[in-house]
């Protein structure tokens, strides 16, 4: 039996962590904070779960994923309500056929809506963000609901995002506004947090918060969820990650009566508003916690959320992943480690797919 020591007690650093344990293994797995499950811990404050690093709503058609979720939590039905504020008005969203009556202002036909946006769709192969959303949708929802979106949540302007970005959201020509397609959606009836906790609740585990990884100690194997390029201490560079801050509201009753209310207009400094208390429908509570969600360039100290991942990074990262593939006895894992943007679902799959290969 080897002895694996792993960098990072969010999901993928826990599942790996598990499953190697369950196979005999031993586990020692550090992280820097205070609490397992990385970006998606859960906390209770004023008696709400609240998301303490933006809302995560799990989704999946991958049966085996699900599976293993429910082996360590009570997964609870729930299905992301997101409206967009434009101009002082409410829309529907993700952009379906209701959203397309409301910015037309008229009752559209699903054959109706889609000759509209014939008329309105850029006839071009894409090659950005931009032109992605355009040859979609056309200029006027672009516009409306994503160009300042995406400025905000990117920092860059939507020309220099690829055009994959776009794919990732949906648009529908019914009144389907499920955020998701996926077969599967729901939320830890205890959040993710003690769900983490479980799936490293192991006699072979050994957990150290607050404690950085100790890289002096000796492993059979290391795992490392963290940032590529700060396991070999930025020596080529820093690659570019967004972060996120906050602002937190303590009201009273139902202040936004969804999930969350994107905003896309450039000038509104914050992105979306997060309202906890809709992601846990079978708690009542009279008070609520709305957030506010900033995004901005990541900078030493700060919590990498999404890697940037565009053109002028991808001669450094190769060269990064050129440096990994040295190191027969270390891992990469993870959306940091390997610098990709990962649903849940997928992160899981992948954290089963890496410990099944060690």
């Amino acid at each position: 039996m080897k002895h694996y020591g792993i960098a990072g007690a969010g999901l993928t650093g826990s599942v790996i962590a598990r499953e190697l344990a369950e196979r005999g293994h031993r586990v020692t797995i550090f992280d820097e904070r205070s609490h397992v499950a990385g970006n998606c811990h859960t906390e209770r404050r004023h008696g709400i779960m609240v998301h303490a690093y933006g809302p995560h709503i799990f989704h999946t058609d991958n049966e085996a994923v699900w599976h293993y979720v429910n082996r360590f939590a009570t997964m609870r039905d729930v299905r992301l309500k997101v409206i967009a504020k434009v101009n002082d008005k409410h829309y529907s969203f993700p952009v379906n056929l209701m959203t397309l009556c409301q910015v037309w202002d008229r009752a559209l036909t699903p054959k109706e809506a889609q000759r509209l946006l014939d008329t309105e769709r850029r006839n071009i192969e894409p090659q950005n963000f931009e032109e992605a959303a355009e040859a979609a949708i056309g200029s006027t929802l672009y516009k409306m609901f994503f160009k300042g979106y995406t400025q905000k949540q990117w920092g860059r302007d939507p020309r220099t995002i690829p055009a994959s970005v776009f794919k990732r959201l949906p648009v529908r020509l019914s009144h389907d506004d499920n955020y998701f397609y996926h077969k599967y959606q729901g939320i830890p009836e205890d959040g993710y947090t003690a769900m983490v906790e479980r799936i490293l609740d192991h006699p072979n585990i050994d957990l150290h918060l607050s404690t950085p990884f100790d890289r002096l100690r000796q492993y059979d194997h290391v795992v490392w969820t963290g940032t590529i390029d700060s396991f070999f201490d930025y020596q080529l560079g820093e690659l570019a990650y967004r972060t996120l801050t906050f602002r937190h509201e303590l009201g009273e009753g139902d202040m936004q009566g969804c999930h969350s209310v994107n905003y896309p207009e450039y000038d509104t400094p914050w992105t979306r508003s997060v309202e906890h208390k809709h992601f846990t429908p079978w708690e009542k509570h009279d008070n609520t916690i709305v957030t506010f969600e900033y995004s901005s360039e990541w900078r030493s100290g700060d919590i990498p959320y999404y890697p940037v991942r565009l053109a002028e990074d991808q001669a450094v990262l190769d060269q990064y992943i050129a440096m990994a593939e040295q190191l027969p006895s270390v891992t990469f894992a993870g959306r940091l480690g390997t610098y990709r943007y990962m649903d849940m679902d997928v992160t899981i799959a992948e954290a089963l797919k890496t410990a099944q290969q060690l």
